[in-house]
């Protein structure tokens, strides 16, 4: 049988989805990677909704430019994400879950 702190503890780790400590710190860094990538994108989060019209500007103007820009990124990141989310995956589909 459980105590009260125990469940409490279990309704708090799923919640977060794991131990609420590693799940903040994992968001931490996901926060700043993604910051610095919105820095690189020009994106401002004081003035977000500017920085996106002057984002959607910048695309808009570059023409055709912007779709090879964006398929080049899009390749640079699926490099990574694509390997590391199967392997995720088949961990996952391994262990059962």
């Amino acid at each position: 049988m459980t105590t009260p702190i125990e469940r409490e503890n279990n309704y708090v780790s799923r919640f977060f989805g794991g131990p609420p400590l590693s799940v903040i710190f994992r968001l931490v860094l996901l926060s700043i990677l993604i910051g610095v990538i919105l820095q690189v994108l020009g994106l401002d989060p004081w003035n977000i909704i500017e920085s996106l019209r002057r984002l959607v500007v910048r695309v808009w103007d570059m023409g055709f430019d912007a779709v090879r820009w964006l398929w080049r990124y899009l390749l640079l990141g699926a490099v990574v994400v694509v390997p590391i989310w199967v392997i995720v995956r088949l961990m996952r589909v391994a262990k059962g879950d």
